[in-house]
């Protein structure tokens, strides 16, 4: 068996992925738990006929409030060869896709990236969604550059306690922000279509947390003073305590509409331009996916 020494995050677990897991809690094969048609993303993202959404297993960040704990953390999901992934992606398009929605990619470039190149080579035209935690290496960006259209990155924290405490993720905001560099250069700015279906570009995500509107705003800064006002953001208000984040005080409430209105102001009055929000009922269970292997075979 090839070694599979895996370097691919900044986890740099240095372990052989062939045989044994990594800090990601995977194998170097790749897993998946959904393949589906998802309504719930941006609107230039989603459309009118539903993003070809495929959910990966595993994840390099443990976040204690996250809503797809069953995969990130949980294990769920079926192994699948490259060629597999790529019959996904086909079968995505044929059912109408406007793009393929990579979502928790990262521990799996290697092996996704010779999915979407079979996939191309075999008439894939629909453009290739990265939807990341943005807790990446650039090396591995890198390798990328030239097949992914659109980046959809979170951009969580601003300070290193916060991402250590809440995702277990050092340096958290240095490597993301990075990261989001690397990607904007492979990008550039939006392109859309003539039905305002982005074809190529970054959406820039930001889920805010109860009680860190000071660290929302230091986030908002960093975008507008490092990335083009065209760049897009994702403000998003429907953080609700899911998986373990009931054990800790401070984030057992949801955000309140003061906070959340707070932070749509801030966006403006520092002068970015171009975003969306949510409404409320955006933070309910209702809006997570049903993980139950759905498009895999």
């Amino acid at each position: 068996m090839v070694s599979q020494i895996c370097n691919i995050c900044p986890r740099n677990c240095n372990v052989d992925r062939s045989t044994k897991i990594g800090f990601c809690g995977m194998l170097s094969e790749i897993k998946v738990a959904k393949a589906y048609l998802h309504e719930w993303e941006e609107p230039c993202i989603s459309g009118t006929r539903g993003s070809g959404t495929v959910f990966f297993t595993g994840c390099n960040l443990k976040c204690v409030f996250c809503q797809n704990y069953k995969i990130s953390q949980g294990n769920f999901g079926v192994s699948v060869s490259s060629e597999k992934l790529a019959d996904i992606f086909m079968n995505l398009e044929k059912s109408g896709a406007h793009n393929i929605n990579l979502v928790s990619p990262t521990i799996f470039i290697p092996k996704i990236k010779e999915a979407i190149i079979i996939a191309r080579n075999n008439g894939l035209s629909i453009p290739i969604v990265y939807n990341s935690n943005a807790y990446e290496n650039v090396e591995s960006l890198k390798t990328l550059d030239g097949l992914i259209d659109i980046y959809l990155p979170d951009l969580k924290y601003y300070s290193d306690e916060t991402a250590i405490k809440y995702s277990k993720a050092p340096h958290y905001f240095e490597y993301a922000t990075k990261a989001i560099l690397e990607m904007y250069r492979q990008v550039g700015n939006p392109v859309f279509d003539n039905d305002g279906i982005m074809k190529k570009g970054m959406i820039i995500r930001h889920l805010i947390l109860p009680g860190k509107l000071d660290e929302t705003k230091e986030i908002l800064k960093w975008i507008r003073d490092n990335l083009p006002k065209e760049i897009y953001v994702s403000l998003m208000g429907q953080y609700t305590p899911f998986y373990n984040a009931n054990k800790y005080q401070e984030l057992n409430r949801r955000i309140s509409n003061k906070e959340y209105k707070e932070a749509i102001e801030y966006f403006f009055e520092i002068g970015l331009e171009n975003g969306f929000v949510q409404d409320d009922e955006s933070a309910s269970e209702s809006f997570i996916p049903d993980f139950d292997l759905e498009g895999i075979f």
